[in-house]
């Protein structure tokens, strides 16, 4: 199908493109790298009036260390993040999971911060940036505002974002001395869509000892959350493979699993505290070589 007529505009700054969305409103909406918005105007599930393309403003694309955070703007590709050598050295969780999203021409084109705003239930990127703890910078006419990760991601399709507001920067600490991450992935034959995804973080104490543990799982819910009770029993322990699986059989709880054609919410659970088990292996081995 074809959309229904829009105008198009290119600000070259972030300025500009606010300037754009505060004239046009709530008529507006803002295209980074457009893998999930170009498809509903075309089976005119959306129909924006004005479309707001972010792709020409350069000062959105980077990938640095500031002080104790490693930055990256709202731009830069999966491809970006997943070369990345910052990322590979002291956070490789984000460039992992970047390389389990789509094919090579969806990592050309799109976007951290799209895929961030978006907010599909299963995304790749919200396990991750939920288990690094990501910080969310995000401005308007206004001024800015910090938003943490576990209050960014709101519901299904659905963040903290307001409307006359853009998603500028995520940011997040290097991994700490004797620490490890691995995401693993159920896939989505079609789509590459992770109908369970697992993003883990665990850092290790001199003794060997669990000092702090992250997971984010996303695809199971109607929005990627922090598995807390996971977290909790894994905390100040030695992580072998039975403290790791007790610890993975508190992956669903207090969830209420998706179910759809591709996979029951029973089934779903199920693979969480599969995944969950096999993430957390992954990063502790990995923690345990450092």
């Amino acid at each position: 199908m074809i959309p229904s007529s829009f105008e198009y505009v290119a600000p070259k700054t972030l300025e500009e493109a606010l300037s754009l969305l505060e004239r046009h409103g709530g008529e507006a909406k803002l295209l980074a790298g457009g893998h999930s918005l170009l498809p509903l105007m075309k089976l005119r599930l959306a129909a924006p009036r004005t479309l707001i393309d972010l792709g020409r403003i350069r000062d959105l694309s980077y990938i640095r260390e500031e002080g104790d955070k490693i930055c990256i703007g709202a731009m830069t590709t999966h491809s970006a993040i997943e070369s990345s050598g910052l990322l590979h050295k002291r956070a490789p969780l984000l460039a992992e999971t970047a390389a389990e999203i789509g094919d090579v021409q969806v990592r050309n084109r799109g976007t951290l911060g799209g895929s961030a705003a978006h907010a599909d239930p299963a995304a790749d990127y919200p396990a991750a940036l939920l288990a690094l703890d990501a910080e969310f910078k995000v401005v308007s006419r206004n001024g800015e505002r910090t938003v943490s990760a576990r209050s960014f991601f709101v519901d299904m399709l659905t963040t903290a974002l307001r409307p006359e507001e853009i998603l500028a920067e995520i940011r997040f600490e290097p991994d700490p001395t004797g620490s490890g991450s691995a995401y693993k992935k159920l896939h989505q034959p079609a789509s590459g869509f992770a109908i369970v995804g697992v993003a883990a973080q665990v850092s290790l104490d001199t003794s060997g000892n669990c000092r702090e543990a992250r997971v984010g799982i996303t695809g199971v819910s109607g929005k990627a959350y922090r598995a807390s009770r996971v977290e909790k029993e894994l905390k100040g322990k030695k992580l072998d493979a039975s403290v790791i699986a007790r610890a993975a059989a508190h992956a669903a709880e207090g969830i209420q699993p998706l179910s759809d054609l591709h996979a029951s919410g029973t089934y779903r659970a199920a693979m969480a505290q599969v995944y969950t088990r096999r993430a957390l292996s992954e990063a502790v081995a990995r923690a345990q070589k450092l």
